[in-house]
């Protein structure tokens, strides 16, 4: 299994340091590829596998954070297509007249595209009920790091996925491995101020900003609960091949991370075409949090967060 590069000994390197490492993947606009879409996609697709190919190596099993996204989706895919052990474990919460979650509706189609046996894909609906008590462990995990916490915005949505991540390994097989599809937001440009700045320096920025955003909370949340998080998109080779893709094959009126949408139609379709969907809305853990603030006499969500113990 390959190491990621912002690990070292077992733990997360320091911020410095990650700087340090992104500063290297910076690319200037004039060397950015000449290359046709078409073969740049073709060369992608094949760096994506490489990646999910050296990170699967001498695994027995791994696990995948499945949301029916075109990030996830394309892992299993390469996980089915490379005949490994693994097994999709998607997540959402339902609750009175709340319709079905977004994320579950559509795991449930690209399992069935991609032909996922029921050892292969797994999904579950939580009750209000059995969300609180992640969603205080959750809480009780990151209230140690300050750095998740710079904010109201930034508390509630680490919370928000972090408790995804947790309710997703809590219906496992306890897999010590669990594939992300962290950073494809990144180098691809699939946020909307990537539209608003359509640069691969917005790319590269954005990079610099996950260390205190995602990196502290991707690997804290699942130390603690005993597995570990694989990257396969912050792959060292992948990041500097996508920061070198102009930025015209990433945006355009047909919409975002179009390069990897066009990489990953071989394996899925029509599917490679779902708009992003933030881990917290597709499985509908939003709700669920708004929901229990209420209930506990809260108007804010995080002042509910920030009362738990």
């Amino acid at each position: 299994m390959k190491q990621e590069f912002f690990i070292k000994s077992g733990e997360l390197i320091q911020e410095n340091e990650w700087i340090s490492k992104i500063n290297n993947f910076r690319i200037d606009p004039k060397d950015e590829l000449a290359d046709s879409e078409d073969i740049i996609a073709a060369r992608l697709r094949k760096m994506v596998d490489e990646s999910i190919k050296e990170r699967v190596e001498g695994l027995d099993s791994v696990g995948i954070c499945f949301s029916g996204g075109l990030d996830s989706s394309y892992i299993a895919a390469i996980c089915k297509k490379l005949k490994v052990n693994f097994t999709c474990y998607t997540v959402g919460f339902q609750d009175g007249n709340f319709k079905e979650p977004e994320d579950i509706t559509m795991a449930k189609q690209i399992a069935k595209h991609l032909k996922l046996t029921s050892e292969e894909f797994r999904y579950k609906l939580f009750t209000l009920s059995e969300i609180a008590p992640i969603i205080k462990k959750t809480r009780r995990i990151l209230k140690a790091i300050p750095e998740c916490n710079s904010s109201d915005v930034q508390t509630v949505v680490s919370v928000e996925v972090g408790s995804v991540e947790i309710a997703a390994h809590s219906i496992s097989k306890n897999e010590n491995v669990f594939f992300s599809g962290l950073g494809s937001e990144e180098i691809f440009a699939g946020y909307d101020r990537h539209k608003k700045n359509p640069v691969n320096e917005e790319c590269y920025n954005g990079l610099l900003n996950m260390y205190n955003r995602d990196l502290l909370r991707d690997t804290n949340i699942p130390k603690a609960a005993g597995f570990a998080f694989s990257t396969p998109f912050l792959d060292d080779k992948l990041i500097r091949y996508a920061l070198s893709i102009p930025i015209k094959y990433k945006i355009n009126d047909d919409g975002s991370k179009m390069i990897l949408r066009k990489a990953a139609s071989d394996y899925l379709g029509k599917y490679s075409e779902r708009p992003k969907k933030a881990a917290q809305y597709g499985s509908m853990f939003d709700k669920a949090i708004a929901k229990l603030a209420q209930i506990n006499g809260f108007k804010k969500r995080v002042a509910y967060l920030e009362s738990l113990k």
